[in-house]
């Protein structure tokens, strides 16, 4: 059957060699418009698996931006954390300073100031207690004499 078609077909193209013709030009037009049609489909294909790809870029760029973004706010929640602590730190040793000079400066009246020990410097130098006998050093002054009396 399939012999006797293309018999046929010769047998047409034969007797009517301007509809071979004319078929082949349609064949022609029609094998020239499927190549565009391919041809845009590939090039639609090409354009696709490009999108697609920098799709896969964009997605996989933007996965990496998110993790260092949330690296990025935890290094900066530890160094606030430190930062808290550091500052609480600093803020007891300011308050223990504080504590420390009322206390100095409620002691401070209780010193005796530079006229006060001027004052008692000239009183000591008229005493002079080192030059003062004691009371037995005088019953052995008085000893002495009354043993060479005797």
């Amino acid at each position: 059957m399939c012999n006797l078609f293309y018999l046929i077909l010769d047998i047409k193209t034969i007797l009517n060699p301007f509809n071979y013709i004319k078929g082949r030009k349609e064949k022609m037009a029609e094998e020239q418009y499927q190549n565009q049609t391919n041809a845009y489909f590939a090039d639609f294909g090409t354009r696709l698996n490009e999108i697609e790809e920098k799709q896969r870029l964009l997605k996989s760029r933007t996965l990496l931006i998110g993790e260092n973004l949330i690296s990025t706010k935890e290094d900066f929640l530890k160094l606030e954390s430190q930062f808290k602590k550091q500052l609480r730190e600093m803020s007891s040793e300011i308050e223990s300073i504080k504590q420390l000079i009322t206390r100095m400066i409620n002691e401070m009246s209780n010193f005796a100031r530079k006229p006060e020990i001027e004052i008692l410097e000239r009183q000591m130098k008229m005493f002079q207690p080192l030059e003062m006998a004691r009371i037995k050093d005088v019953k052995d002054i008085v000893k002495e004499e009354m043993k060479k009396r005797s």
